[in-house]
C-alpha cells in the first residue's frame, strides 16, 4: 500500500508526503529524520490520509494536495473526521 497524508505540526502547520509505511513515517518524522520542514515543528500527529494501490497515484495526490489552499486542506480533515465519527 501507498499512501497520501497530511500532518498537522506543533506550531499548527500542514505538511503533506508521500510514504508505503505510514507508521514508519510518522515515526521518522517524530524522531527528527523525517522532513526538514517538519524537524523544527515537532511533534506531529497524522491528520488525515488516503489510501493508493502504486506510488505514482499517491505521488500524484501528492502534488494535488500540495497545491490546495490550507482552507481546502482543513476540509478534507474535517470530512474525513466526519466519516470516521459516521462508521
Amino acid at each position: 500500500m501507498n499512501y497520501t497524508y497530511i500532518l498537522r505540526c506543533r506550531d499548527g502547520s500542514l505538511y503533506t508526503g508521500w510514504t508505503n509505511n505510514l507508521e514508519r513515517r510518522l515515526a521518522c518524522h517524530n524522531e527528527g529524520k523525517g522532513a526538514k520542514y517538519t524537524r523544527a515543528r515537532r511533534p506531529v500527529e497524522l491528520a488525515y490520509y488516503e489510501t493508493f494501490q502504486t506510488k505514482e497515484e499517491a505521488m500524484r495526490r501528492e502534488w494535488e494536495i500540495k497545491r490546495m489552499t490550507r482552507e481546502n486542506k482543513i476540509l478534507l480533515i474535517k470530512q474525513q473526521e466526519e466519516a470516521v465519527k459516521n462508521k
